[in-house]
């Protein structure tokens, strides 16, 4: 059965509208999405989740059906830590419940450095590591691709990820790695991906990293004190995301965890809904 979902509308700091949409009942997660700033809509129903958890997907500013701020310089990722308190202001909660998803995990880091009080508990799937500034090495990303050697797309997509990590900006290059990102390159994850790249807004995702967003070694050491239950998710097959890095974000928290999702990729809950339930839902219930 579809979960139902509602559309609220919170006012940020500046006056810029945020969309918040709702999936089921009850108190929900707060989730934020990557891109970096794609429309929440690629997270889809996140394979089911809102049977077993409501979950509120935030329309990042600029995004979605969010408006665009007066001040393009807002899209900075630090810069949207605010809204992340205004939407948990508008759910009344004392803490939040938080996933960021990928480059949405950077938020997700920053917000638990200015607002521990107000932090439950927090998934992190996929995530990025810029933030908390643990490097990945092209040679632990080819590692990762070498495992889907026996895939029939296998030998362009290798030969992409080589001139790509040589700086090629070409987007045939670029959009032929992507099935390194997925743990099964089908129809449907072709379709899926070729719709989110509809969703990409250029200005913003270049402002969310520019000077300043990031401070990794104050936001480690904030996080080394976050003593709230923390699950990491890896995709067993996420070239951009090679699970022992990941293990390394886990390890920041002193109540980390990290858990690895076998055959599946950058977006586990379209590789694999049922496997994604199986592992988040008894953490965040």
């Amino acid at each position: 059965m579809q979960a139902t979902v509602t559309t609220a509308h919170v006012s940020a700091d500046d006056g810029t509208r945020l969309a918040l949409h709702v999936h089921g009942e009850g108190e929900p997660l707060l989730c934020l999405p990557g891109g970096p700033m794609l429309d929440s809509a690629y997270f889809l129903d996140l394979g089911g989740l809102a049977e077993h958890r409501a979950f509120a997907r935030l329309d990042l500013r600029g995004t979605g059906e969010s408006g665009v701020p007066a001040d393009p310089a807002s899209y900075r990722c630090d810069r949207q830590v605010a809204d992340v308190e205004a939407a948990r202001r508008h759910l009344g909660l004392d803490r939040l419940d938080l996933v960021g998803h990928s480059a949405g995990a950077n938020l997700a880091y920053r917000y638990a450095e200015q607002h521990p009080d107000h932090v439950g508990r927090l998934l992190l799937v996929t995530p990025s590591t810029r933030g908390v500034g643990i490097e990945i090495s092209d040679e632990a990303r080819s590692a990762m691709a070498g495992k889907r050697s026996g895939e029939p797309w296998y030998a362009a997509a290798s030969a992409a990820l080589e001139r790509v990590q040589a700086g090629s900006e070409d987007d045939a290059d670029w959009q032929a790695v992507s099935a390194f990102m997925y743990g099964r390159w089908d129809d449907e994850t072709r379709a899926y991906e070729a719709w989110m790249d509809g969703l990409r807004r250029e200005e913003p995702a270049a402002a969310w990293g520019a000077d300043g967003a990031f401070e990794p070694e104050v936001t480690r050491v904030a996080l080394a004190t976050l003593d709230v239950p923390v699950l990491v998710l890896a995709g067993g097959s996420d070239t951009g995301n090679p699970t022992p890095v990941l293990a390394q974000v886990a390890a920041l928290f002193p109540q980390g965890e990290l858990v690895v999702q076998e055959g599946a990729g950058h977006f586990p809950w379209v590789d694999d809904p049922a496997g994604f339930l199986a592992l988040v839902a008894p953490f965040v219930r």
